[in-house]
């Protein structure tokens, strides 16, 4: 309890850290408009806040964007922090989406500003200045509202007062999602109104996804208020929490060429299939064999090389993955992260965003209340921040939802050796739903971009050629071309 007192004294309550800007440049981040309080919206919450204008973006916003803070816990003052983004297309029909992001705890800014969100950083080499941003033509919000959500407590801007509010796991934060879009919703009374509602995530998101499905649905067969018009939910290279997910990176590795035959035959005679807990010594030396060999690739797309940072101060493990790669976490509890090589696309922005997520300007922009967060971290993970993984598997959660009439889109990028496509296409399958769309290719530009199938169920299965642990973010136009035609009911 000492440990977690200590890190929350640190994230909550000192300075926000300054960061210099050249002249022209600070006078154009300071050309920030925030709406004051009497000028927003009816259906605005209390603290929520109008943004046209951000730091590092050239004019003003070409879509509508608010900022706020919804209260989940009187007694410890937890507040979720959420980027509301309205349909470009049209808001008044078009479906609502809750987004949420791995980690557990990373901040969802990964979300909009490096997948599905209007904003892209412009990755160049990081000089002092503010990172600059520009629009993303792929972004999901030509087609849906999205409601891009900071959970759990200690996620991105996200705070609360008491430390032992940061104690949260699975089923507590699942629950504390059901709270805040309750509040939300009466708040935002409008947007229940004629508009199917969707949740969805990656990686580890996609855990707990189902979970909070399955609360929505019981609000439903009581009549809670609001009354949620939830229509089904959308995952990527979920994590499920059961052992299929690890067990198939040895299947994954086999079928790829990344361990051989042999190899594969003796995990199988000596270890039964189970990767994770070997019982006997042969399997010990064929699971650490194995491992040796995955370690040389990837394991985030086994296709792209891998990001040699130097100096970085913490690595994880294949066996401790739990979502996007620990080796993109900055585990450091103050400074600035390690600077990537700049050849080093994907990490480079994750980069750029620490200094512009900590800008004063920009958390002035965003409504960021001061003296919450002091230093925004793209991922606080376990150890910087506590996690209970106390959902044994979501599969279950799944079939329930699928069975009682839910849509569901399960999508896998079909290169990623953290939560292997051949585990989420196997559960999916195990449910034996009756097929309305058998094993096919989609298509993009007159190319394969995927193979999906359909179930009777409204399940939807679906990979993504060459895609990765994060398909949205290394595939982005054929992620939105997917989500588009599914979310507008047209088959893939």
């Amino acid at each position: 309890m000492a440990l977690h007192a200590a890190l929350w004294m640190h994230v909550v309550h000192y300075p926000r850290r300054r960061l210099s800007s050249p002249p022209l440049l600070l006078v154009a981040c300071l050309a920030v408009l925030v709406l004051p309080q009497p000028m927003l919206s009816r259906t605005a919450a209390a603290t929520s806040t109008v943004v046209t204008h951000l730091p590092g973006f050239d004019g003003p916003l070409p879509f509508y964007l608010e900022t706020g803070y919804v209260g989940i816990e009187k007694e410890t003052g937890a507040e979720l922090f959420y980027y509301f983004v309205e349909s470009e297309r049209s808001p008044r029909t078009d479906p609502l989406l809750l987004w949420l992001t791995g980690g557990p705890r990373c901040s969802v800014l990964s979300a909009l500003a490096f997948q599905i969100g209007p904003l892209k950083f412009v990755v160049e080499p990081y000089d002092g200045t503010l990172p600059r941003l520009v629009y993303n033509p792929y972004s999901w919000t030509q087609m849906a509202s999205i409601l891009f959500l900071d959970s759990p407590v200690g996620s991105g801007f996200s705070y609360a007062h008491d430390p032992k509010a940061y104690e949260v796991g699975d089923i507590s934060s699942s629950r504390q999602v059901l709270t805040f879009l309750r509040k939300w919703f009466d708040d935002h009374p409008k947007y229940l109104l004629d508009r199917p509602f969707y949740i969805g995530g990656d990686s580890y998101a996609g855990k707990v996804v189902p979970l909070i499905a399955h609360y929505i649905s019981e609000g439903i067969e009581e009549m809670q208020q609001p009354l949620i018009k939830l229509k089904g939910c959308i995952v990527g290279n979920p994590v499920t929490g059961d052992k299929i997910d690890s067990n198939s990176r040895v299947t994954f590795s086999h079928s790829f060429g990344i361990i051989s035959d042999q190899q594969y035959k003796a995990f199988v005679q000596y270890c039964k299939g189970d990767y994770l807990n070997p019982t006997n010594e042969p399997c010990a030396d064929v699971v650490q064999t194995i491992d040796n060999l995955m370690s040389e690739v990837y394991v985030m797309n086994i296709l792209q090389p891998t990001c040699h940072i130097p100096s970085r101060k913490q690595r994880g493990t294949l066996e401790g993955l739990l979502s996007l790669a620990e080796e993109h976490y900055h585990y450091q509890l103050s400074g600035a992260p390690d600077e990537p090589p700049f050849d080093c696309f994907y990490d480079y922005r994750y980069y750029l965003s620490y200094f512009w997520a900590n800008d004063n300007a920009v958390g002035a922009a965003l409504g960021v209340k001061e003296g919450t967060v002091t230093e925004w971290i793209r991922c606080k993970s376990p150890p910087v921040l506590p996690y209970a993984c106390d959902l044994p598997s979501s599969i279950k959660y799944f079939f329930n939802l699928s069975i009682r009439g839910y849509r569901a889109l399960v999508y896998s990028g079909d290169h990623d050796l953290v939560v292997p496509f051949s585990g989420t296409q196997a559960w999916t399958r195990s449910f034996n739903f009756s097929i309305v769309d058998d094993w096919r290719a989609w298509h993009l530009d007159n190319q394969a971009a995927g193979f999906t199938i359909t179930y009777a169920t409204n399940l939807t299965f679906t990979t993504i050629k060459g895609g990765g642990h994060v398909s949205l973010e290394t595939n982005p136009k054929e992620s939105f071309t997917m989500a588009k035609r599914w979310l507008d009911n047209e088959p893939l």
